[in-house]
């Protein structure tokens, strides 16, 4: 059964649906694994780009895709959509969120209401060869503990987001932890 992560009390959120507009429910992208898959990294839950072209990280200023780029040395930016998953899967990493679904009005981690968590079950059957567990982001990270706590070794990043306004090099010194983590994965 999957988690229920609750961000405010049914009241609360029953009247902050009804401000401003309407929150409709929304469903999450399907999660990108192997059985060769060793590291997973889970974002919080797709914003509206990503949703709309049903592809991970589509908001073209956010650094997702040039982080990776950076980390397996291949052009991931500029490449098609299922070949960037492909070359994803050959390096050994896959993706999905913390959140399968929710209530958001907008884009943002703040706006997610009523969120219902992927089961780290429904991960450990599909892709038993993960060994890390990468949270982009503060909001992903609330999921690290129940990670943890199943035998995953966790890492929190800094946000790929482009609301999150640090530079993109000190970002990138925080995701190099998942290289060096598949290189020496491959060298055991």
């Amino acid at each position: 059964m999957a988690e229920r992560a609750l961000s405010a009390g049914g009241a609360l959120r029953g009247a902050w649906a009804g401000l401003g507009g309407a929150t409709e429910r929304k469903h999450g992208l399907p999660p990108i694994l192997g059985r060769d898959t060793r590291v997973l990294i889970l974002g919080s839950f797709p914003g509206e780009a990503s949703l709309a072209a049903k592809q991970y990280y589509a908001h073209p200023r956010n650094h997702f895709w040039p982080l990776l780029a950076a980390l397996t040395g291949t052009p991931l930016a500029t490449m098609p959509y299922r070949e960037r998953l492909d070359a994803l899967r050959g390096q050994g990493i896959g993706l999905w969120d913390i959140y399968v679904a929710c209530s958001r009005r907008g884009s943002l981690d703040g706006a997610i209401r009523d969120a219902e968590r992927g089961e780290v079950t429904r991960v450990r059957r599909a892709a038993p060869a993960v060994r890390l567990v990468c949270f982009n982001g503060q909001t992903a990270a609330r999921a690290l503990r129940a990670w943890r706590d199943a035998g995953y070794a966790t890492l929190a990043l800094p946000s790929s987001s482009p609301a999150y306004t640090r530079p993109f090099a000190e970002k990138l010194a925080r995701w190099r932890e998942i290289r060096d983590f598949l290189e020496r994965a491959r060298t055991r």
